[in-house]
């Protein structure tokens, strides 16, 4: 299995941590938030990787190389403009079509996306599995909580639309007796046909394609983590509760 980290943003909500580094750099508890999630990866049993970087890239393939990738295969997406969550999945894709025809070599094998920002106790193996039984072309970590913009799943798990800000009207992509609106938690796991199916161009986000095709049909499923430790470290005050969480052992790095 193979996976990819967006390591590309800005960080601009981590100022002045970020003024001379990439988030992907921002440490909690002594380590770098790339050394996590590489190494929560790895934990899983994926050793093949693809990191899109923009700002300060060149620290981040130092930052790789000085520890020779950390015993796995990373390969790096540079950005010279910022593309998005879909448009740097699109630009990365050969990735995860290489060999795709290879003795072995499953065709429809899926592979992992998730943000660098993020810290969770998620069990990725029952996700995956769980994508897999489901025969879903996406599967989306989501959680209860109060968020800004949240994803509206039916009562079978499947997306059927949005809503961007509380009082907003939710945008609609499928009929749905009745939705259950859900905070997305910046894992995914995807069937490489998804590529195929990327009609957008340039910098476009992901969760819009993802919605173009749950509305013509496809299965793009939620996947319930409320049972699961989850953190995004979007602020500093949000680096020093995870540093909290990491010394009480809520969660290993």
């Amino acid at each position: 299995m193979k996976a990819m980290l967006l390591a590309a943003g800005l960080g601009t909500r981590l100022r002045p941590l970020t003024d001379d580094r990439p988030k992907a750099l921002v440490e909690v508890g002594g380590r770098a938030l790339l050394e996590i999630t590489l190494a929560r990866l790895r934990a899983f049993g994926i050793h093949d990787v693809i990191v899109n970087v923009h700002h300060f890239a060149d620290k981040v393939i130092s930052f790789l190389r000085e520890r020779k990738n950390f015993g796995m295969r990373i390969e790096v997406s540079r950005e010279d403009v910022l593309l998005d969550t879909g448009g740097g999945l699109k630009k990365a894709g050969w990735f995860f079509l290489e060999h795709s025809d290879s003795p072995g070599q499953e065709k429809d094998e899926p592979f992992l996306l998730h943000n660098v920002d993020v810290v969770s106790t998620i069990d990725l193996q029952r996700m995956v599995q769980f994508h897999k039984d489901s025969q879903a072309l996406a599967t989306l970590a989501v959680h209860h909580r109060d968020s800004r913009r949240q994803l509206l799943f039916d009562e079978q798990l499947q997306l059927c639309g949005r809503r961007a800000g509380r009082q907003a009207e939710p945008e609609t992509v499928r009929a749905a007796q009745k939705n259950d609106a859900l905070a997305f938690s910046g894992i995914h796991v995807i069937s490489p046909r998804l590529l195929t199916l990327m009609k957008e161009e340039g910098i476009f986000s992901i969760i819009d394609t993802y919605l173009r095709l749950a509305g013509s049909g496809e299965r793009i499923l939620a996947f319930q983590a409320d049972d699961y430790y989850w953190r995004d470290l979007g602020k500093p005050a949000d680096l020093q509760q995870a540093a909290r969480d990491l010394e009480q052992g809520v969660f290993s790095a």
